[in-house]
């Protein structure tokens, strides 16, 4: 029985050979059938050897379309399935990268209302694809190009004809994308509003079960948390077609107060924002908290970047513009209001935000000295309370977008302001580092396709200091392969507030590299990818006090059962150059060296079971130094036919022997939240998430997770200690949805 929407050209073959009992020659025409697939199976009908749109195509069509829709009910639970592990494969590379406050949260908001409400691929733009990151710029561009040259689609079935296309990204798109012939429905009245829309309501509660110290210092002069150890979210959403959008956050994290010690409001963070898409020249609109992302983001990128990794796609970004934030995020986004109005082929978009960002600020001196901004959106501590919302920023700018067939120009000005002087430290590091109390930066992006070739760019400028520019190629040189290739150079003196970028360090500045690699895929079932990226430091950094160098490769095979699972093996090296050891009189440096080996085995032993294994070892070395860390896990997936039950639990085993030779592993986590812990030590980890949905309106989440070590009586630091070898953790969720 097939169970998914998405089959093979095998399996159709297969099913007509059931219907027709003969063998079909094999032929292909281009321009004049959808494609092979279509060709194939249409040869049964009629046994010719040339095929054009005739009546048996058309029949076959209609025939092809009611199965899709009929194969498409059964396929829930599957597609549910797929969301997560595409969701799994892209967070996993941010893993790979750096690690800190990660909220997918607004990537995985997109994926679920794609699942409930699928794209359909008749009205789309290349700009609503962007959302799907796995895809290639030159994917995108070729969906729409088959719809241009062959007129629309008839079913999903049709995105393996198209060019460029492999089986696996087709099994990864499908879930989220529709044929539909249907407009949508017009907004006449606010009562239709409200009865078409989508409401969505969660509550979420978690704590950690162990007592740590910083609840229970009673010498009140000394650091402290002034609230409790437990964490409270509140979310809703409301989504009409895709066309309004009413996003509301709040939440308090652990140790922060709740209506007291100065959060008489309640909850530390509230955030909500409303979206709209007009008709006319205002195509889109948001006021309230939103994202912003140009270019390739040398300027300006709010919410997630997709760095290096084993999936190709993420070499180039399509900055969206700018969309509402739904995340939990509390510093990578903006607060006031964007608009994008198109006249022809040009699209200006105007923004302006005002907010009120966590830094230590000295107001006892004229102008006033931010000494640090914080990231973290934490306020648990008197002194953290102390520098919440105590930095004024205000920053406003224009993107004009230029759009002519397959070129795409765009040029962006950014301003921003601070109602103090942002300094830096007296180290030599900081020579070249922002200070001051205003920046401009302005850059100029491009993208150009030209048949299999995907070329883009952007570069940009600080006024009156530095530049960063960065440009890539991405091309299909056979069916079965593809390259790509990419040259950053960020100057020392070049700084950009919201900047994110592809490169090795997590600032957009005093970096230069080449970074290349290809994809190979042998047939349907092998994959090889590969990339190497070689990079220079020219100024100094952390615990480097003379310009450096290093290198990051990975190599990665992958076998695969066709919707059964697949067999993985990677291998990467990274080496960078750090400070010597020792009180030497000159600054020197040598090279650190990270070797890491991955194994990663996944398969679906039935419809309701699935399993996946991983083994991962690593060596680090530093001039005589030497450590070695190991991780191993087993996870067991159950969910139900029907969907109502769906059970997934780990157990891992982790040694490591420095914190040098920590290892990270992406957990499932309760959606949208997703869990990165870090394995350092000796000991082991288990974790089992439980999801019921009472009914199609009410859905419930319990996770528990355990990390128990060997050979300690206290874990982690700080106010954040607790007495004891373990430390677990409880997450209690409900969701809403009418």
């Amino acid at each position: 029985m097939i169970t998914s929407a998405l089959f093979s050209t095998e399996e159709a073959l297969l099913l007509l050979r059931c219907l027709f009992r003969s063998g079909p020659p094999l032929i292909y025409l281009r321009g004049q059938a959808r494609g092979s697939l279509y060709v194939h199976i249409l040869s049964h009908l009629s046994g010719c050897r040339w095929l054009c749109r005739s009546a048996v195509l058309r029949t076959f069509r209609s025939l092809l379309c009611f199965l899709s829709m009929s194969l498409s009910s059964l396929a829930l639970p599957a597609q549910v399935e797929q969301q997560e592990e595409t969701e799994e494969a892209l967070l996993e590379q941010l893993v790979e990268g750096n690690i800190g406050d990660l909220d997918p949260s607004d990537f995985h908001d997109r994926l679920q209302y794609y699942l409930t409400r699928p794209l359909d691929l008749n009205k789309a733009s290349e700009r609503d694809f962007v959302d799907f990151v796995f895809l290639t710029p030159l994917q995108i561009s070729n969906i729409i190009k088959h719809r241009n040259i062959s007129g629309n689609y008839l079913s999903v079935l049709e995105l393996q004809t198209v060019e460029g296309m492999d089986l696996q990204t087709a099994e990864m798109l499908a879930p989220f994308v529709t044929v539909s012939s249907t407009a949508g429905i017009p907004v006449d009245r606010w009562r239709q509003l409200l009865k078409e829309g989508r409401h969505e309501l969660t509550l979420r509660f978690g704590r950690v079960l162990e007592k740590q110290h910083g609840y229970h210092v009673k010498d009140k002069r000394r650091a402290h948390y002034l609230g409790d150890p437990n964490r409270y979210m509140l979310r809703y959403r409301f989504n009409y077609n895709d066309r309004l959008r009413l996003s509301f956050n709040a939440e308090k994290d652990a140790g922060e107060a709740f209506f007291r010690h100065g959060q008489k409001w309640g909850f530390d963070h509230y955030g909500i924002s409303l979206y709209a898409k007009p008709l006319g020249v205002l195509r889109e609109f948001v006021i309230g908290d939103f994202i912003m992302q140009t270019g390739q983001g040398l300027v300006l990128w709010n919410g997630l970047s997709f760095g290096k990794g084993a999936m190709m796609t993420t070499s180039a970004r399509q900055g969206v513009g700018f969309r509402s934030h739904t995340a939990m995020n509390e510093h990578h986004y903006l607060r006031g209001g964007a608009a994008r109005l198109a006249v022809g082929n040009i699209a200006f978009t105007p923004f302006v935000s005002w907010r009120r960002l966590t830094g230590n600020v000295d107001r006892g001196q004229l102008p006033p000295i931010i000494s640090s901004i914080s990231t973290s959106g934490l306020h648990r501590t008197p002194t953290e309370i102390r520098n919440r919302r105590s930095v004024n920023q205000f920053m406003t700018g224009l993107d004009v977008t230029y759009q002519y067939r397959r070129l795409k120009l765009g040029l962006t000005g950014v301003y921003t302001q601070f109602d103090g002087v942002l300094t830096r430290s007296d180290h030599p590091r900081y020579r070249y580092a922002f200070q001051g109390d205003r920046l401009v930066n302005i850059a100029l992006n491009y993208q150009y396709t030209y048949r299999n070739v995907y070329l883009f760019g952007e570069s940009a400028h600080e006024w009156n200091r530095g530049w960063a520019t960065i440009n890539g190629i991405i091309a299909s040189l056979h069916p079965k392969i593809s390259a790509f290739f990419n040259y950053r150079n960020y100057k020392r003196d070049y700084y950009a507030f919201f900047a994110q970028a592809l490169g090795e360090s997590s600032e957009v500045s005093n970096e230069k590299g080449f970074y290349g690699g290809m994809s190979y895929r042998l047939d349907r079932k092998l994959e090889w990818v590969t990339y190497a990226d070689l990079f220079t430091f020219p100024w100094l950094r952390y615990r480097v006090d003379i310009p450096s160098s290093g290198a990051d490769i990975l190599s990665q095979l992958t076998f695969h059962w066709y919707k059964r699972g697949k067999l993985s093996v990677r291998y990467r090296y990274r080496v960078k150059q750090e400070n010597r050891g020792g009180d030497a009189v000159q600054p020197a440096v040598v090279g650190v060296l990270r070797n890491q080996v991955r194994v990663h085995f996944q398969y679906k032993l039935s419809p309701s079971w699935e399993i996946r294994s991983r083994a991962e070892v690593v060596s680090y070395l530093k001039e005589s130094q030497e450590d070695y860390g190991g991780l191993f896990f087993q996870d067991v997936f159950y969910r139900l036919r029907q969907g109502r039950l769906s059970v997934n639990s780990r157990i891992a085993l982790f040694s490591t022997q420095s914190y040098d030779a920590r290892l990270y592993a992406y957990e499932n986590d309760i959606p949208p939240a997703s869990s990165f812990p870090m394995y350092n030590g000796k000991g082991w980890r288990s974790y089992m998430n439980i999801h019921f949905r009472l009914s199609k309106e009410i859905a419930l989440w319990l996770r528990y997770s355990m990390t128990h070590y060997t050979g300690v009586e206290q874990v982690g630091s700080g106010l954040d200690r607790s007495e004891g070898n373990k430390r677990s953790d409880v997450k209690l969720q409900m969701r809403l949805q009418w």
